[in-house]
């Protein structure tokens, strides 16, 4: 019993790694509008201008150039939208945080529960990593499958 409770826990765990993607990408389609009207705005505006990569040799000073840059950039795409399209960028910026953050918390959890099963085997630290890589692929591989069967149904219900 003591083994099958190490493997619900490690399953259970990527289970919650696989949730909020797929969760996120569902939220996300459904504020297409708002990226569609971002990306409007975006495409009359040059791009940032890089920063050299020779800042590099101080990385501090290059962070702060780059958050610099990165900020001024989008105060220029805010100052194109309306305030509309400001309230449903900022919208859509929030799911994405929100997601994100809920994601990587349970990333973390998979990673542990990860950890104890195979502390429970004693397996060799060099089967922990690719069973990290792969289960993270598997979670992202399944919202990826899901969410293209979905949009192949949608598509077909929408042909005449």
């Amino acid at each position: 019993m003591h083994t099958l409770i190490y493997w619900f826990g490690f399953l259970g765990a990527w289970l919650l790694v696989a949730g909020p993607i797929y969760q996120a990408s569902v939220e996300l389609r459904a504020e297409d509008e708002a990226r569609d009207r971002l990306q409007l705005a975006m495409d009359g505006l040059p791009p940032p201008p890089r920063v050299s990569r020779w800042w590099w040799l101080l990385p501090p000073v290059r962070l702060v150039l780059v958050s610099r840059r990165r900020n001024d950039y989008q105060q220029s795409i805010l100052t194109l939208l309306t305030p509309e399209e400001v309230e449903l960028f900022t919208r859509f910026m929030s799911i994405v945080r929100g997601w994100m953050l809920v994601g990587f918390g349970a990333w973390l959890i998979g990673l542990k529960e990860t950890y104890e099963l195979s502390e429970h085997y004693e397996w060799e630290l060099w089967v922990y990593w690719p069973l990290v890589v792969v289960m993270t692929l598997v979670a992202l591989g399944l919202t990826a499958v899901t969410t293209g069967r979905e949009r192949s149904m949608l598509a077909h219900s929408k042909q005449p």
